[in-house]
């Protein structure tokens, strides 16, 4: 026991982290399964918000790549909900819009599409066949995957979606592969890359004009125009393209900006993200509450060496930080392993996807700061019951 006389005791700093580890590292499986939960809830943010804005960077690259002056002239539906039909004259009547760069029509057909004739009627594969022109692959600023596009001749050939080749289980056009379309054989030249603001084009057979008229009874009336506008002038343009397609009844004419679903996509992903950072903290605060727990179960376990250490002359200051120092360890492992887990789960899954790894630096700072956090808040109540403990009953009870 210390005198008023003798030498006031002092920890120093060097011997506070052996000091604070000493349980740690006499109860091993204990400790891993305390920071286990901690671990969970940093790796569960880190990857949230890594996975978040990764994605992000992927969507917004695939606006700016893409464009957002992208506009969709669609049949719209009547009163009954029936679908109605696109005026003929559509088409050269938009084209005449100052702001428009380009027009390109096209219309769905009653045709049906198969790898051969001997498949059953109906078994489409959800494919379409579509009447086209060249303006298409322009105006939607598309490329081929194999092959060439259409021309404006009336020969039975068409260019496949790159869906459409893919549940037709076409990948090559070099031998000139035939499909049965519309009850007759068309040989495909040629297969598109995908089309993200136009997925119906995935799913289709493209044929021309002329060849849809001459040999699927084509009646000229288009069903979809795809038009290119000036960036600064979209909106203006789309709110006239309804009574321009068709000026007798534009309430009939459906208009949509594609671009419109990618920026929904962010607002969904933003939602999530929110709903997942919610549960990532419920994880965290779980953690927290293990490492308390843990903190208590020791400082009861350890009366006797609390005891001891008090009459050998330890301030209850020193017990205090024995104990915080126990407990911020513990958390700041289990943070740097969470991190660690969290980096690694978002970089597999974006270069799994194809997208470019980004995990912003404040989500690994602020995941250290939280950690470091739920450590101090953990372990103050059993620093302080344990600095509170009368060494005389804890020797006595020993």
């Amino acid at each position: 026991m210390t005198t008023p006389d003798s030498p006031r005791s002092r920890l120093r700093t060097r011997d506070l982290l052996p000091t604070g580890t000493l349980g740690l590292r006499s109860r091993r499986v204990r400790a891993l399964l305390s920071g286990l939960g901690i671990a969970i809830g940093i790796a569960s943010v880190v990857s949230v918000i890594g996975l978040t804005r990764s994605s992000q960077s992927h969507l917004l690259a695939q606006i700016d790549q893409l464009g957002t002056n992208l506009l969709t002239v669609g049949n719209g539906t009547d009163s009954n909900g029936a679908e109605t039909r696109l005026p003929t004259s559509a088409t050269p009547m938009i084209r005449q819009i100052p702001a428009v760069r380009s027009v390109a029509p096209t219309a769905k057909l009653s045709s049906n599409i198969y790898r051969n004739d001997r498949v059953p009627a109906g078994r489409t594969g959800g494919r379409a066949v579509r009447a086209c022109d060249a303006s298409l692959l322009a105006t939607l600023d598309g490329s081929l995957l194999t092959g060439t596009f259409l021309d404006a001749g009336p020969y039975p050939v068409t260019v496949l979606g790159y869906q459409a080749a893919t549940t037709l289980g076409i990948d090559d056009v070099s031998a000139g592969p035939r499909v049965w379309l519309g009850n007759h054989w068309y040989t495909v030249v040629g297969i598109l890359t995908p089309f993200p603001l136009a997925p119906e084009i995935d799913q289709s057979a493209l044929v021309s004009f002329a060849s849809a008229e001459h040999l699927l009874g084509y009646d000229g009336h288009p069903s979809r125009l795809y038009l290119r506008t000036d960036p600064e002038r979209v909106t203006d343009v789309a709110g006239l393209l309804a009574g321009t397609a068709n000026p007798v009844d534009p309430a009939r004419v459906e208009v949509s900006r594609p671009s419109e679903v990618l920026t929904a996509q962010l607002a969904v992903k933003e939602a999530g993200a929110g709903l997942f950072l919610g549960l990532s903290a419920i994880a965290l605060l779980v953690g927290a509450i293990g490492i308390a727990n843990v903190m208590v179960i020791s400082v009861l376990e350890r009366r006797t060496e609390i005891g001891l250490r008090r009459a050998l002359g330890a301030t209850r200051g020193h017990v205090a930080a024995q104990f915080l120092t126990e407990a911020l360890v513990l958390s700041t492992l289990g943070g740097g392993a969470g991190i660690a887990v969290g980096t690694g789960v978002t970089t597999a899954i974006s270069v799994h996807q194809g997208w470019i790894v980004l995990i912003p630096p404040g989500a690994l700072w602020g995941a250290t700061a939280v950690s470091v956090a739920a450590g101090m808040i953990a372990g103050l109540y059993p620093a302080l019951r344990a600095a509170n403990v009368p060494p005389t009953d804890a020797l006595r009870t020993s």
